[in-house]
């Protein structure tokens, strides 16, 4: 059947979606979340269909994603018919009931278009009975298969990763250019926030521009040896963003290691560092955990051709003072200069380093620890941020916070004994983040400080009176930070729930 093409303008996040109206639908005998095959030009393409009650009749409405493979204009004619049933249906059953994919069954999955509820019922089953390596493996080249590669004709590439779970983690801003500065290639593509206060990319884009396409990010990489960008620009396993958008709202992460390990490989990395956060309120909460991560890194690393080293980092508190993108590009630019907590330049020192002993050198955290000192990581920073179109000279007071702040303060004195990162993140989001680059929460003490009742504990930025109101009121009911006069002193941490529920005697009527 012949339709007239309408341009939506819209994107649909990386899916292929088509809208129809309800009487043609049913004449082609289609329903929603359908598949139909697009014809244009001897051009073949399967999309899901939408079907709308009030659309024009015989007009195909056609989101972005469409219109970028179709190529096709406004008010052009295609052909529409009914798509056959994929195969992947019937790999996703069997994985809902246990079995093991093979890797042409898996990549038959990742290269089809998959509706909302079939992807979701293959996370989930992904999820319920665990991923083989034979299966992450399988997973990872075929993500890495659909998307775009890049080489920058350089060897060998390195890279760093870090799994999150850590507010505050502002450590590639320090990383990158210090490794890039030794001469190294290290070409970063990173992501935004899903349910952090801030990712790479919104750190960076405070000081540079970060949508980047592959032509500019090779140009940055053949002036300064690195760059900072944002992957998603970049359409690098672009199968991982749809996983990504069925995870987040479920709250699980079954992909972990194809997800990171594709977006290595498409860039061309030989040489990886993953940093493996650790702790209470970090993602993995054991040693043992992390051991055993770090080994399927490793694994799947090999498989791939690439070399993994694995960083198990201190994971119970935020890295720094600064957890929102704004607050935490001016202290990682601090540091650069010379002025930043021992916290992140320990580490930024240490994973660097890491990738200077993946490289021959003897003693990699020496050698990180005198370009960081000498300035000329801090250069290298604003190298990159020239490339990628920023100001090379910004400073760190100009960079603009939130106006609208209120002082959380100490009800008692002694020392902190824990911070609760999750808690610590909600508040940051609470008050604007990452939207608002210039929200965020400045500590003023972290695990260990001694305090007084009264002292500061830590300070919220917001660019809303409203949102800083909301924050406040959170950080009260969260009470994110302990604080006790000796360790073990104070044995009830909380009570659930929070109010007392008093014993009143029942009234009883006697005779």
């Amino acid at each position: 059947m012949t339709f007239r093409v309408k341009l939506l303008g819209i994107r649909a996040g990386g899916k292929q979606i088509i809208v129809v109206d309800d009487e043609y639908a049913s004449r082609l005998g289609i329903h929603s979340s359908d598949r139909v095959k697009i014809t244009y030009k001897q051009q073949n393409i399967i999309a899901i269909a939408n079907v709308a009650t009030d659309f024009p009749k015989k007009t195909l409405g056609i989101y972005e994603e469409v219109q970028h493979k179709l190529k096709a204009q406004e008010g052009e004619m295609v052909q529409v018919r009914p798509a056959e049933r994929p195969e992947s249906l019937g790999y996703i059953r069997d994985k809902l009931s246990g079995r093991r994919l093979r890797a042409p069954e898996i990549k038959d999955v990742v290269e089809r278009h998959l509706s909302d509820i079939e992807l979701a019922s293959f996370v989930t089953s992904l999820y319920i009975h665990g991923t083989s390596m034979d299966e992450a493996e399988a997973l990872t080249k075929a993500m890495v298969e659909t998307g775009r590669t890049i080489d920058f004709g350089k060897s060998p590439v390195l890279d760093k990763h870090s799994i999150g779970g850590v507010p505050g983690d502002k450590t590639t801003l320090l990383v990158i250019p210090i490794v890039s500065a030794a001469g190294f290639t290290i070409p970063k593509t990173s992501s935004r926030a899903i349910t952090s206060p801030a990712g790479t990319a919104d750190r960076v884009e405070v000081l540079c521009p970060v949508d980047l396409t592959c032509e500019e990010m090779r140009s940055v990489v053949e002036k300064t040896n690195a760059c900072l960008t944002w992957g998603g620009a970049l359409d690098l396993a672009p199968a991982d963003d749809l996983f990504i958008q069925v995870e987040y709202p479920l709250s699980i992460d079954p992909l972990l290691l194809p997800s990171i390990m594709s977006k290595k490989k498409a860039i061309g990395a030989d040489y990886v560092v993953v940093d493996i956060p650790t702790g209470r309120g970090a993602k993995i909460k054991t040693i043992g955990e992390a051991h055993a991560l770090a080994q399927e890194f490793i694994e799947l690393g090999k498989r791939l051709g690439m070399h993994i080293q694995c960083a198990v980092t201190f994971g119970e508190q935020p890295i720094g003072y600064a957890i929102g993108p704004a607050l935490e590009a001016k202290e990682a630019l601090l540091t650069l200069m010379g002025e930043g907590p021992i916290d992140l330049v320990n580490k930024a020192v240490s994973l660097a380093g890491l990738l200077f002993e993946m490289m021959g050198v003897n003693d990699g955290n020496q050698k990180a620890k005198g370009i960081l000192k000498s300035g000329e990581a801090e250069k290298k920073l604003r190298e990159i941020i020239s490339a990628q179109g920023g100001d090379p000279d910004v400073k760190p007071e100009d960079i603009e916070v939130g106006n609208e702040t209120a002082e959380i303060r100490s009800e008692e004195k002694g020392r902190i004994q824990w911070i609760n990162n999750r808690a610590m993140a909600q508040i940051a989001r609470e008050a604007g983040t990452p939207k608002n680059r210039g929200a965020g929460v400045l500590l003023s003490k972290k695990l260990g400080d001694k305090v007084t009742k009264g002292d500061v504990l830590y300070k919220i930025f917001s660019s809303s009176a409203q949102k800083l109101e909301s924050s406040v009121l959170l950080a009260e009911n969260l009470n994110p930070i302990g604080i006790t006069g000796k360790f073990g002193e104070k044995m009830l941490i909380d009570r659930i729930p929070t109010k007392k529920i008093s014993h009143e005697k029942p009234f009883i009527l006697e005779r």
